[in-house]
């Protein structure tokens, strides 16, 4: 009374490839907008900022992650000095520095 007759499946068509190919479409179009959406634009960040810390010179005015601005007075390797105040220096890694500021912003 309550129960439904069961029905067999047909079988699928030989050479189903081509279902395959439609149903795998989707995930490489969504891998490929979400490069040129998020990857790509990254990438590009992380390369324009390891530029800009490779060229710092002494005296450059920056503002370093704590959002605490400087003028640098000494550069090391992996490491710089920057005089927040007369007198008054901070030893940053290289990477904190998160600006150049133009010159004469820092007084």
């Amino acid at each position: 009374m309550f129960v439904s007759t069961a029905f067999a499946q047909t079988a699928a068509a030989p050479g189903g490839g081509e279902s395959t190919l439609f149903s795998l479409l989707p995930l490489v179009l969504m891998f490929v907008v979400l490069y040129f959406i998020m990857i790509r634009p990254q990438m590009k960040k992380q390369k324009d900022h390891k530029a800009m810390v490779e060229a710092l010179a002494k005296g450059d005015e920056v503002v370093i992650s704590g959002g605490v601005l400087g003028r640098i007075s000494r550069l090391g390797d992996s490491y710089l000095h920057v005089e927040v105040a007369n007198g008054v220096e901070l030893q940053v890694q290289r990477g904190a520095v998160v600006q150049v500021l133009p010159k004469g912003t820092f007084k």
